[in-house]
């Protein structure tokens, strides 16, 4: 695997954040993902990139890959990218085929094609393209497209927690479910888990405010879109994790899960 990482030495002004009871200042970043294999094409837009991220006063870093296969092995242990750039003509696994196999798994993360056909244009709505940027690759074009990354970003509202760790920011869609333990509790995302300071009523009360969320056991709160099946008195989660469910409960969770995807 050829991975390069890319970071800028200026850092964007921090955001202020409120978690809980607590409010902390902290900066924050934009993870790039580029998937290419001209290394030419590579240079450009890292130098475009850069270029956006001084002028704008962002903290950018870039990740960047030869192949599909490549990226796909990395991804399987860092998912944190807040935009994929896939290029279309590709070795074995083409962009297309690639963004298929991501989108599989992740439905929100932004993904930009840059192609030099645009016989793939029409394709591109099977896989929820953000966008495509023709070969050459001009300037401003892409400076639109990272525009509207950021807007993206700003409308989903991060939440800051009290963490064993330190302080710790996350769009609410980021968190799996959150269990009691003691008088604290731990919350869990794909890959980490972390101790917050706060107990379950107090979590349950902050997230009851985002319909994906419901009180699945006096222990648990869940994200509904992660829950794969329910088996008698536990639900699975996507990754085959097991959390349990009230029976008292159950009525209410099968009502959030359908009122989540009915439409």
């Amino acid at each position: 695997m050829h991975r390069q990482m890319g970071h800028l030495s200026k850092a964007r002004a921090p955001l202020r954040f409120q978690g809980l009871d607590h409010t902390f200042n902290m900066g924050d970043r934009m993870r790039v993902a580029i998937c290419d294999d001209e290394a030419v094409q590579q240079q450009i837009l890292r130098k475009y990139l850069e270029e956006w991220a001084q002028i704008k006063g962002e903290t950018l870093e870039t990740a960047v890959f030869n192949s599909g296969e490549s990226f796909l092995f990395a991804w399987e242990e860092d998912r944190d990218f807040d935009l994929l750039i896939l290029d279309i003509e590709l070795g074995r696994l083409s962009g297309m085929e690639l963004a298929a196999k991501i989108r599989s798994q992740d439905e929100r993360i932004p993904i930009l094609f840059v192609t030099g056909y645009d016989k793939y244009m029409a394709q591109g709505y099977e896989v929820a393209a953000l966008h495509y940027l023709m070969k050459p690759l001009r300037r401003e074009k892409l400076f639109q497209v990272l525009d509207k990354v950021k807007r993206l970003e700003k409308n989903e509202e991060k939440l800051l927690f009290k963490t064993d760790r330190g302080p710790v920011s996350m769009p609410p869609s980021k968190i799996w479910y959150v269990e009691a333990r003691a008088h604290q509790c731990v919350l869990y995302t794909e890959e980490e888990e972390y101790v917050l300071s706060s107990g379950i009523h107090e979590m349950a009360e902050l997230l009851e405010h985002y319909r994906e969320f419901v009180r699945c056991h006096r222990s648990y709160v869940v994200n509904v879109r992660h829950i794969l099946a329910a088996v008698k008195s536990e639900l699975v989660l996507d990754d085959k994790r097991r959390i349990p469910v009230s029976r008292s409960l159950e009525k209410t969770v099968k009502q959030a899960f359908m009122e989540m995807f009915k439409g």
